[in-house]
């Protein structure tokens, strides 16, 4: 069973009597669901994270005000639960990750992954934000939500980056890419520096992958999770991920370098054909300018720097 599933049921035979029984005045206001880290949130749990942070539980998110009036009598309430539900639990929760379940306020969850007290408003904010805090924030399920707060805030965030935030990453992962598994990696092999080589190699597949969720908007999630959500995009996503496993696949240097090559030009191909480079090159350098100078916020779009 996966562990969102579980949750739900959780929530469902369990968690909603419990809140509607014992504090039914609230529930008009606060919000349940399984949002933020762990594979179980992406859909990603198997049989091997069952070891930890994995098991019967879910988050109930309340307003600023109810978190300080009631906010600790609902965690306590939360806590009598059950531990075990259809064969599975308890929860063996890993220090530091306690407050993945249970109450806590909108705000503060928000805060926690954003650093923000409010939706990002400006194009510096969203930079701020690392991309993976925002795959935390928007994945998962939310089960109830009558007051829409919650909500709301979420789908601020899945409305993704404004066009201007997402031409300056694309132009960098570009540019990276182009540097790392282009340029870097065959001049390391070039120098007999095997190291080097294939941290190059690598720091393109990541590059490629995050490229892959631009051209998607969608938010690219923790690294070790980034090759499985990458197949369910529609824009090059499994042809994408049966080319990175080919890739790295290989022994064969000079297959290597030609494998890397073919993966560009299907970049190169992409960026045509959603206007963002009328290039003809092929060293993705050379277009991440041209996506650069599609930017339309002056301070955003002057002198190129590379952002995360």
């Amino acid at each position: 069973m996966k562990g969102l599933d579980l949750a739900e049921a959780y929530y469902y035979e369990y968690g909603a009597p419990m809140l509607e029984g014992q504090f039914s005045d609230n529930m008009n206001r606060l919000a349940v669901g399984f949002v933020g880290p762990g594979s179980e949130c992406f859909g990603f749990d198997d049989e091997i994270s069952r070891d930890h942070d994995w098991g019967p539980g879910f988050c109930i998110w309340l307003t600023d005000e109810d978190a300080l009036k009631i906010g600790q009598r609902i965690q306590e309430e939360y806590e009598r639960l059950p531990k075990i539900y259809r064969g599975f639990g308890p929860r063996i929760v890993s220090p530091g990750e306690e407050t993945r379940t249970g109450a806590c306020a909108t705000t503060d969850f928000y805060r926690r992954y954003t650093g923000l007290n409010h939706p990002p408003a400006t194009n510096k904010e969203w930079l701020a934000i690392p991309e993976q805090s925002l795959a935390l924030c928007t994945n998962g399920r939310v089960f109830f939500d009558p007051l829409g707060d919650f909500s709301k805030r979420r789908d601020s965030l899945l409305g993704y980056y404004p066009e201007d935030v997402r031409l300056k990453k694309m132009a960098s992962r570009c540019m990276t890419a182009s540097q790392a598994g282009q340029y870097n990696f065959e001049r390391s092999l070039k120098r007999n520096e095997r190291f080097a080589a294939l941290y190059a190699e690598t720091q393109f597949c990541m590059d490629v992958f995050l490229l892959i969720f631009l051209f998607n908007k969608q938010y690219a999630p923790f690294y070790k999770w980034m090759h499985r959500a990458v197949r369910g995009l529609p824009v090059l996503g499994e042809k994408i991920y049966g080319m990175i496993s080919m890739l790295i696949n290989l022994a064969d240097m000079d297959e290597k370098k030609s494998a890397i090559e073919g993966i560009c030009a299907l970049i190169i191909e992409e960026l045509h054909n959603q206007g963002l480079s009328d290039s003809d090159s092929d060293f993705l350098l050379d277009h991440a300018h041209h996506i650069h100078g599609k930017i339309k916020d002056r301070e955003l779009g002057g002198r190129f720097w590379v952002v995360s």
